[in-house]
C-alpha cells in the first residue's frame, strides 16, 4: 500500500483535536501503542503491540529527506504479540522500543494520529492513503496542512525511531 506523509511537533493535542472535530474528522480510538523496531538489511520492521491479544507486524520504506514524504508498507496481522515478539527477538536484534499513546481520527482517505510519545514528546502525524490516485493524496494533504496551519519549523523528516535513537545517544 501507498500513503503520502507528514509529522510534526505541537505544542498542544488539545489545540489539535478541538481543530479536527471542527473539520468533521472521525474519532476511531485512542490507546497505547508500543512499536518495537528491529534492524533489517532495507527499510524498517516494527512489530506494533495494540493489546495483548491484538498487533500488526509493519514493514515500510520511505524517504526521509522531505516534510511530505511518499510511504510504501506492508502489514500482516498477529494475533500473538507476546510470543511474536520473542521470536523475532530469536532471529534479529532489536533496534529501539518506542511506546505512546495514539489517537487516531479519520477524515476522508487521510488517517490523523495525536501522538504522545514517551520521552519525546506530542506529535501530530497525517497519513492520506493513496485509494483515489497520487493527486487526490496530495490535494487532500494541502486541504489539511492549510487547515492546521502547521509552522514549517514544526515539520519533522525523522522517524520516531530515529528521534529515540539520537536522544539516548546523545
Amino acid at each position: 500500500m501507498k500513503n503520502l506523509e507528514i509529522k510534526a511537533s505541537v505544542e498542544s493535542l488539545k489545540i489539535q483535536e478541538g481543530l479536527f472535530k471542527r473539520l468533521g474528522a472521525k474519532l476511531i480510538r485512542t490507546g497505547r501503542q508500543i512499536d518495537t523496531y528491529f534492524i533489517v538489511p532495507c527499510g524498517r520492521l516494527k512489530l506494533r503491540k495494540l493489546s495483548p491479544k491484538n498487533s500488526e507486524l509493519v514493514f515500510y520504506e520511505r524517504s526521509e529527506s522531505s516534510n511530505q514524504r511518499w510511504s510504501d508498507y506492508f502489514t500482516f496481522h498477529i494475533s500473538e504479540p507476546d510470543r511474536f515478539n520473542e521470536f523475532l527477538k530469536r532471529a534479529l536484534e532489536v533496534k529501539v522500543v518506542v511506546d505512546k499513546t495514539r489517537t487516531l481520527y479519520r477524515y476522508k482517505n487521510a488517517k490523523i494520529h495525536l501522538d504522545k510519545v514517551m520521552g519525546l514528546g506530542e506529535f501530530i502525524e497525517i497519513e492520506v492513503e493513496v485509494k483515489k490516485g497520487q493527486n487526490q493524496a496530495k490535494n487532500l494533504m494541502a486541504e489539511l496542512l492549510i487547515y492546521l496551519k502547521i509552522p514549517q519549523k514544526d515539520f519533522i523528516k525523522k522517524s520516531y525511531s530515529d528521534l529515540l535513537l539520537t536522544r539516548i545517544k546523545s
